[in-house]
């Protein structure tokens, strides 16, 4: 079996330059993140710094040159792999003495781990021969963290060579799939979020660096982010036809998170979390029933029994009490922390100025709007240089961002190639139409503003790592977008890497809010604002619709149902049942208006 973090927490990837070089930060202190690895040009950028911190020479990767993006993907996590192998070295050759990187490892560690209690023993040692035969124990079993990356899924446009012919497997993600796999990466993993892409999933196919080294042995892992049991069982089996086994499944809440919001239909995380503990042994046998042919019918050795599958959990986990429960009750392998990490600059990338607006976000400052030129709803916080800069081309009468690098491109209504919706060219296309529609005017109103909402993303989310570091990559462009989860508005502290770590084992608390709702309810609540908005925007629904929202309604009741009879068995703090009381009188309120509706 391969070695796994010695944590029990990882750093889930945010945005595209936020946990860009986390790995370099993170790793050789056994801690797992993830990057996003879809931007190019600003892994070009990221290379061109890292050369240059090495005193190596760095040789560009122009765009003219055949497989641009693979190559710079490829080269770019080389480079991160080479750097953590060396400073895991220079960890391991450090003294046991207080400030050195080598008791940061073991002092970040969480207290009932193995480790943890070795360490301890060592700093109570005298006798000078037992104190170095332990330090050279400890050092041996110095383990870095897992680098892992992110493909988004729906980012995956088709490229076109210079005869405007489709590149074959050349779109975004298979581009940065292939990257991925060509890298010399090992015990690392591939993280696809953002749902099934069909040709995505085809193309993992061709390479064998998936393939299974022995019974739990992967050189390269593929873990799923899911929002629910189905789309963990949907998705695990289509690979499994093809051979390909899904070692973990990452569960997100649909709206306490950061980011795109993949909401569910009303589906909370404390039950979906309670499906997955009662069926992953069925899930495993399930996949397993399919993978096996499938591995055999390549020529491939099979096994006895399913590889091992992590279930792990990320989205508004707040103290080390809700981790630590998360853990006993349901099993879960991981607890992913993002949002605190962003107040965290050993650990993530995030320029000053907006370091400093997360430090004192508050609640309402966090907003699930339509932003997203993906049509999907987009967690992000308001008053960045990015908001400000959209805001300042609307007042000028010239909305829509110039769209440089045209990853989010999808949509052919004016045109016959698609274009992005945070456009200028779409936007003045679509606000043209709209002033000759003749809508009602809170119709006309609605529609403009929700045209004018959608920002760009590619340049918002990737620019942070190009301000900190003096490495732009688009000229005159410097504005930020960055998108906590809800769970900013609990911390302010610009934390170490070592408080941070500390406040997730509980040795700490870095909460300015103790007050806060136990994750579940503050789950609960922003459900129930997106069902309030979406019932509110029921006009003349159809019976379809109709049924959409009752469906959503009952498993917001179940889902009520299933929390307080949990609360009969746990403690939970800050006015739990209130809380359910309170949601479930609005839902039979709301329950009556879709009856009358109807």
């Amino acid at each position: 079996m391969q070695t796994l973090s010695p944590h029990n927490f990882h750093i889930p990837v945010m945005g595209i330059a936020f946990t860009i070089d986390s790995p370099l930060k993170v790793a050789h202190f056994g801690i797992t993140s993830a990057l996003s690895i879809i931007e190019d040009n600003l892994i070009e950028a990221m290379r061109k710094y890292y050369y240059q911190q090495n005193e190596e020479a760095y040789i560009p990767i122009t765009t003219k040159e055949k497989d641009f993006r693979s190559r710079r993907i490829t080269d770019y996590l080389n480079l991160i792999n080479r750097n953590v192998q060396g400073k895991v070295e220079q960890l391991k050759n450090s003294a046991f003495e207080a400030g050195s990187d080598l008791v940061k490892y073991f002092e970040m560690l969480p207290e009932n781990h193995g480790l943890k209690e070795k360490f301890r023993d060592l700093m109570h040692l005298t006798d000078e021969t037992e104190k170095k035969s332990l330090e050279n124990l400890l050092r041996k079993e110095v383990k870095p963290g897992a680098i892992e990356v992110n493909i988004m899924t729906k980012v995956d446009k088709t490229n076109l060579d210079k005869a405007g012919n489709p590149i074959e497997n050349g779109s975004d993600a298979l581009e940065a799939l292939k990257g991925y796999a060509q890298s010399n990466l090992d015990n690392s993993a591939v993280i696809f979020s953002a749902g099934m892409n069909p040709r995505l999933y085809n193309y993992l196919e061709n390479f064998r660096e998936f393939d299974a080294t022995g019974w739990g042995d992967f050189r390269k892992k593929v873990v799923i982010k899911v929002s629910d049991y189905r789309s963990a069982l949907i998705q695990g089996k289509y690979l499994a036809k093809k051979g390909i086994w899904v070692s973990e499944f990452r569960i997100e809440s649909g709206l306490n998170c950061g980011g795109h919001a993949f909401a569910t239909q009303g589906l909370l995380l404390g039950p979906i979390l309670e499906e997955f503990r009662k069926k992953k042994e069925e899930l495993a046998e399930s996949l397993f029933d399919l993978y096996n042919p499938a591995i055999a019918e390549k020529g491939l050795e099979t096994f006895e029994k399913p590889h091992p599958i992590r279930i792990t959990v990320q989205g508004g986990i707040g103290t080390f009490e809700e981790a630590d429960f998360l853990q006993s009750r349901y099993g879960i392998d991981s607890t992913g922390w993002g949002t605190p990490f962003l107040l965290c600059p050993e650990a993530t990338t995030v320029e000053e100025e907006t370091l400093q607006l997360l430090s004192i976000a508050k609640e309402e400052d966090v907003v699930l709007s339509k932003n997203s030129p993906l049509g999907v709803p987009f967690n992000f916080l308001k008053g960045t240089s990015s908001e400000k800069e959209k805001l300042d081309r609307i007042d000028r009468g010239i909305p829509g961002s110039p769209c440089t690098e045209k990853y989010l491109v999808s949509n052919t209504e004016f045109t016959k190639e698609p274009i992005c919706t945070a456009s200028r060219k779409y936007q003045k296309l679509k606000l043209k139409q709209l002033e000759t529609a003749n809508l009602p005017e809170d119709d006309y109103k609605k529609e403009v503003d929700d045209l004018l909402a959608k920002e760009c993303l590619c340049i918002g989310l990737s620019n942070s790592a190009a301000v900190e570091y003096k490495e732009p990559f688009l000229k005159k462009l410097t504005a930020v977008t960055i998108c906590p989860g809800p769970n900013i508005s609990n911390f302010s502290k610009v934390a170490s890497l070592k408080e941070m770590t500390d406040h997730i084992y509980g040795r700490i608390s870095l909460l300015t809010n103790p007050q806060r709702p136990h994750m579940f309810i503050r789950e609960l609540e922003l459900y129930m604002d997106y069902f309030r908005k979406q019932v509110k925007e029921l006009r003349n629904p159809d019976k379809k619709a109709l049924r959409t929202n009752t469906s959503f309604l009952n498993s917001l009741l179940e889902g009520i149902g299933y929390y307080r009879d949990l609360a009969a068995s746990y403690a939970f703090p800050n006015r739990f049942e209130e809380s359910l009381n309170k949601a479930e009188k609005e839902l039979e309120e709301l329950s009556s208006n879709l009856q009358v509706t109807a």
